[in-house]
């Protein structure tokens, strides 16, 4: 019988800073990136160091940043991310020590996807929470029952194929997307795109509530109260990006704020 004894710093992740090693655009948006990550950690959306959030690196082609694959959302910091191509090529990354992370494939697969799709999209949010999970497998979907989901009244579904390892799905993955705002993959979970990072955070912040909302209401087992389609299509109206202010303009900011009172370490 044998034993395998760990020092204390098998673990220890230790980062170099990567500022000062990129473009002043870039490093602002690995901050609002790990922003990012830390709130949707903090609003429950998190599953450990599954998922991804992802963000175009301005003013440079063809590449974006996304988490390094062993790190909790918690602990993500602007200098932890990863630049990587459409092709899936490692552009930069900071030194990380013995734990030398690298990237997910499934998250390269879906994000480089809608990326390279949807050159108008800065930041995409793929999340499994337990909320969006339930929705997924309804066959019914999401369904228009409060006021916060009218606004997803035309959201896209993506059936499920397996895990997403194969650049083959693609194609599918953004037809299903088109140009709107999110998309639920059946039996898996949720999406959602911005043209800012606070965009997308604000659309899969609300897409929570709705099938948390969803899930609350389907448990009392009684009926819904009815909405008109008329109504449902004009409140759906309402809330679409031609009709009002660009999502997350007025809540970012306010975020930020927040995430510097509990833990500025997301800025390092």
């Amino acid at each position: 019988m044998t034993s395998t004894t760990h020092s204390d710093t098998d673990h220890e992740l230790r980062i170099s800073s990567m500022k000062g090693k990129c473009s002043d655009a870039e490093w602002k948006a690995r901050v609002d990136l790990a922003a990012c990550y830390r709130l949707v950690h903090l609003y429950g959306m998190s599953d450990m160091m599954a998922n991804h959030i992802s963000s175009r690196v301005p003013d440079e082609d063809g590449a974006f940043l996304i988490n390094a694959y062993g790190m909790m959302y918690e602990e993500i910091t602007a200098s932890s991310l990863i630049k990587v191509s459409h092709d899936g090529t490692i552009l930069s990354k900071p030194d990380f020590g013995p734990l030398n992370y690298g990237i997910n494939k499934a998250g390269y697969v879906i994000h480089s996807a809608v990326h390279e799709a949807r050159p108008e999209v800065a930041c995409v949010i793929h999340t499994h929470s337990w909320a969006s999970m339930a929705v997924s497998a309804l066959e019914c979907g999401l369904l228009p029952i409060t006021q916060t989901a009218m606004r997803f009244l035309k959201i896209g579904y993506h059936d499920y194929q397996g895990v997403v390892l194969n650049t083959a799905e693609q194609e599918s993955l953004v037809k299903d997307l088109g140009d709107g705002e999110a998309v639920i993959f059946r039996n898996h979970g949720a999406l959602t795109v911005g043209r800012t990072v606070g965009e997308a955070f604000n659309w899969m912040h609300r897409l929570e509530l709705a099938c948390r909302s969803q899930i609350a209401a389907m448990s009392c087992n009684t009926p819904f109260a009815k909405v008109s389609d008329e109504v449902l299509e004009e409140t759906w109206n309402n809330y679409q990006p031609g009709t009002r202010r660009p999502y997350g303009q007025m809540e970012w900011p306010a975020l930020l704020r927040k995430l510097d009172k509990l833990d500025p370490s997301y800025r390092t």
